[in-house]
């Protein structure tokens, strides 16, 4: 999760987000580049006299009119293929249905029998010691890690948006449609998100939590909730 005073994206936790994170940065590069480049023109057309030749230089002109299409090719395709990927659904392991209501999720996993459970945000009074405010909840979602996870969002009452931005996912939850994306958590570990669309007075309390185990630990807790 974010610290404090931190200004870059939170550790990547699933393959997509380690994408979005290059991206970002190569994005960042190219407009370093591009405000260094014009930093020095306004820098030399200050400091140096412009001749005829300077003014009417075709060169120049052919340069500013193709480097700018150099420069939007070079964003677009990684853009693209991050997009591609993000809606790319294959043989998941495991599909986990996400409900929102005002203000509270529920959790349905549908490759069990009977495996369902809303999820609510911790109120501050009742929060155990060490826990995080406005963010842990009575019941975590438990995925095993390293596995695809297909996620279908959907809402009961008005929109929602089900975001965790460790993972890169955000999927938004609109009543009477089905939105649906995936990840792979790459490592073990707890993440929260928080729901991300204004749904009313209490949408700061819609927290998420997703936490991360091995294999035979999934198993056990699924065992142990749907018996």
């Amino acid at each position: 999760m974010a610290n404090h005073s931190q200004f870059g994206f939170q550790d990547a936790s699933s393959p997509i987000m380690e994408e979005l994170v290059e991206f970002h940065d190569h994005a960042l590069m190219v407009a370093l580049a591009i405000c260094s480049l014009v930093l020095y023109l306004l820098m030399l057309m200050l400091m140096e006299k412009l001749s005829s030749n300077t003014v009417d230089a075709q060169e120049v002109e052919l340069i500013w009119t193709i480097l700018p299409a150099i420069v939007l090719v070079l964003l677009a395709l990684p853009s693209l293929q991050i997009l591609y990927m993000m809606d790319e659904i294959d043989e998941p392991d495991l599909t986990l249905k996400a409900i929102g209501h005002q203000w509270y999720w529920t959790y349905e996993y549908t490759d069990f029998k009977d495996l369902s459970f809303d999820s609510y945000m911790i109120p501050t009074t009742e929060l155990p010691l060490g826990h995080f405010r406005l963010l842990e909840v009575d019941h975590r979602v438990v995925i095993p890690m390293e596995s695809p996870i297909r996620i279908i969002v959907t809402a009961d009452d008005v929109l929602h948006s089900w975001a965790v931005p460790t993972l890169g996912v955000k999927t938004d939850a609109i009543p009477g449609r089905l939105n649906q994306t995936s990840f792979i958590t790459t490592r073990p570990g707890i993440f929260y998100g928080q729901c991300s669309e204004i749904c009313g007075a209490n949408h700061s309390f819609m927290p998420i939590v997703i936490e991360s185990t091995p294999l035979n630990f999934f198993e056990t807790w699924s065992s142990s909730l749907s018996s």
